[in-house]
């Protein structure tokens, strides 16, 4: 299922969209600040950001140049009240690849959702790795040379995580946000469940890393000293 940020300060609005984007098969993590929107990105991995323009904490056009300088390049539809030419032309001169004005057909913004994600990146970084582990998140698969793992959404988005710390710890709650979004109610063990998986992927592959926890602070990817 594909994954998008929704980025929407009203409520009845974001559960109209996440509503109809669900029914569509498009999942939505919701943040309401530009601030949290920011984090959310450099957390988790989407193929879509859906941007209101006036959020509480600043103009989400400020937003979307800051992604940009950062060589964020995730397709973004901008949500405006705004219908000026030149307020359409300044937020795709901004970075954005498609703009909506409200009121809007639910109809629509779904269609031009799904035509974002048809769309090639426009960049292909390289694969993120770490150790002798490399991740392909397009795949859902992990690499230890030539000995490959399918992972679940949920063990990609940790391990994703973990890698990008390169070996530095990272918080249980931050993790458990990688996996399931903001939005998503999870059990109490899901995350310990998901990290069992992980643990035991990763022995499958004979990987040289270990997922460790780093009492009262998280997790870490280290090096297991017996290999």
């Amino acid at each position: 299922m594909a994954r998008i940020l929704l980025v929407e300060d009203h409520d009845h609005i974001a559960r109209l969209i996440i509503k109809g984007l669900a029914n569509a098969g498009i999942m939505a993590d919701v943040v309401e600040r530009g601030d949290a929107a920011w984090s959310a990105v450099n957390q988790i991995t989407y193929q879509g950001l859906v941007l209101d323009r006036g959020l509480p904490d600043g103009d989400g056009l400020a937003l979307l140049q800051k992604l940009r300088r950062a060589g964020v390049t995730i397709p973004c539809l901008m949500l405006t009240g705004r219908d000026a030419l030149h307020d359409r032309v300044e937020g795709l001169e901004a970075g954005a690849d498609d703009y909506l004005t409200k009121p809007f057909a639910m109809a629509e913004l779904v269609a031009r959702v799904k035509a974002l994600l048809r769309r090639p990146s426009v960049s292909h970084p390289p694969q993120p790795f770490f150790g002798d582990l490399m991740l392909s998140p397009e795949s859902g698969m992990a690499c230890r040379g030539d000995e490959k793992i399918l992972l679940a959404p949920a063990e990609m988005q940790i391990l994703l995580a973990l890698v990008r710390k390169q070996g530095g710890i990272v918080r249980r709650s931050a993790l458990e946000s990688a996996a399931w979004g903001f939005s998503e109610a999870v059990t109490p063990n899901a995350l310990d469940v998901a990290l069992h998986r992980i643990r035991r992927k990763l022995a499958i592959i004979a990987s040289e890393l270990q997922l460790v926890n780093i009492r009262s602070q998280g997790y870490a990817l280290q090096k297991n000293q017996l290999v």
